[in-house]
């Protein structure tokens, strides 16, 4: 069993096992090639089905942890959340997702990008420098924190 995101359904890869997507992930498929190949895909190879609150609560969790949950949508929250509940792989090219995913000991498959590294975050004031704990504006010179590779 697989847990494939999005970006899956935009490719022309060839799906070797059964697999599994949360309902939002179908939210994202917007153009005719995506749909009709979830529709093909669906009848056989891939099922759809909803996280539950408390892999939701984990997945979140991981993702305040690694600083990722700026830039993770909440449909990226269902994937990785559907992972740890079935403890599947995670098939996926977004690099906030893998990262989110193996900081929670998830196995994590490219589609067509190379495996990524864990990556740590922090965040950084560009006006003074200043550290900070997450994104938003400098308390000390009202610049814009952004996120920075650590």
């Amino acid at each position: 069993m697989i847990i494939l995101d999005s970006s899956f359904f935009f490719t022309d890869i060839p799906l070797n096992e059964r697999a599994m997507i949360p309902p939002s992930v179908l939210c994202e498929l917007k153009d005719f090639r995506s749909k009709c190949r979830f529709d093909t895909l669906s009848q056989n190879m891939v099922s759809v089905e909803s996280p539950s609150a408390e892999s939701l609560a984990l997945a979140r969790k991981g993702a305040e942890k690694t600083k990722d949950i700026t830039v993770l949508s909440e449909t990226d929250l269902d994937v990785i959340a559907l992972a740890i509940e079935k403890k599947a792989e995670l098939a996926t090219d977004d690099f906030a997702v893998s990262n989110t995913a193996q900081y929670l000991g998830i196995q994590v498959n490219p589609i067509q990008q190379r495996r990524p590294k864990l990556r740590k975050w922090k965040y950084r004031c560009i006006g003074c420098g200043r550290y900070a704990k997450d994104a938003g504006i400098c308390d000390v010179c009202g610049s814009e924190i952004k996120r920075k590779l650590k």
